[in-house]
This record gives structure tokens, sequence and C-alpha cells, in this order.
């Protein structure tokens, strides 16, 4: 699946979960205790999940069901900083590097995200292969707007920026 990496490249991922409480609440492979866990075939980790698929979109190189398809148990309880870490190998493959990465959380009350944003940057920042400053992690609550809002859950919009190798 390689083509000619030449520029930049920018791709967008979205994701979003249900809470689930008979699971811990992982979020950009960082655990955050006190608050339920979402609901997903893998950890549930919907940060790792839109970035995933923004790293794949930049790189035309399809999306997370792709190359991690639900219902496989390979990927049953999955750690999904390590389902990213394989996205920026393939991305890596086709010659892109990740030139910086922006998540936007949205949800109600809990969890706050702020208190563990740094903590989401760097550990993300580790498997993207890039400095802590070329990731962004902030939250936003739905001002009370629908099922994020009703605190029924969280969704995750990440922006990925891919450079192209120079050919060798």
């Amino acid at each position: 699946m390689s083509h000619s990496a030449r520029g930049i490249r920018v791709g967008f991922g979205y994701d979003s979960h249900a809470f689930d409480p008979e699971r811990p609440c992982i979020l950009g492979g960082v655990r955050i205790e006190g608050v339920p866990g979402l609901r997903g075939f893998s950890d549930g980790d919907a940060v790792a999940h839109a970035v995933t698929d923004a790293l794949l979109g930049a790189s035309a190189l399809g999306d997370i069901g792709t190359h991690f398809p639900p219902g496989v148990d390979e990927w049953r309880d999955a750690d999904s900083m390590i389902l990213l870490g394989r996205a920026v190998t393939i991305v890596h493959a086709a010659g892109y590097r990740v030139g910086n990465v922006d998540v936007t959380v949205i949800c109600q009350g809990e969890p706050r995200i702020s208190p563990v944003a740094d903590r989401m940057r760097n550990a993300l920042a580790e498997v993207l292969a890039v400095p802590p400053g070329a990731v962004s992690v902030k939250g936003k609550t739905n001002e009370g707007m629908g099922w994020e809002g009703r605190n029924e859950g969280i969704a995750v919009h990440a922006v990925a920026l891919l450079e192209g190798l120079p050919d060798a």
C-alpha cells in the first residue's frame, strides 16, 4: 500500500464510546481513576482510536477498522496504544512521519481532561515518535447538549499532520 510520500498531508479522526462502569477509564494511554470506563471491543481508548484514524486517514491507508477489525479475537480488549503504535509503523512504511497531532475530548463533567492532559500528551508523543510539544490534548464540554452533554459517553476529535519523507 505504499505510494509516493511527498509534502504534507492532514487527516481527521473521530471516535465515541458510551460509558461502561465495569471497565477502567483509559484515554490516551492514561488510566483515569474514579470514573467509569468506555464500552468497546478493545480497551475503549477513544483518544488512541481517533488519533489512529487521523494518521491512517492522512496517509490514505484506510481506517482503524480496516487494520484492526472489531470482532477479531486478536483485538478483543487490546491495548489501543499498541494499535496506535502499529498504525505509526504503517505510516512510516508508507514514507511519512508525524508532524503534530491535535486532540479534543468532548465530555460533560467526568472525566476531567485538564488534570491528565500532560500525561496523555507524553504517552501519545512516545508512541507517535514525536516530542511532547508536537501533541495537544484538551477537553471541552458540550454545554449540556446531546448525549455527551447528558454524560452518556465521550467523543474525541483528532487532527494529524504528516510530513512526507524525501525519497532515498
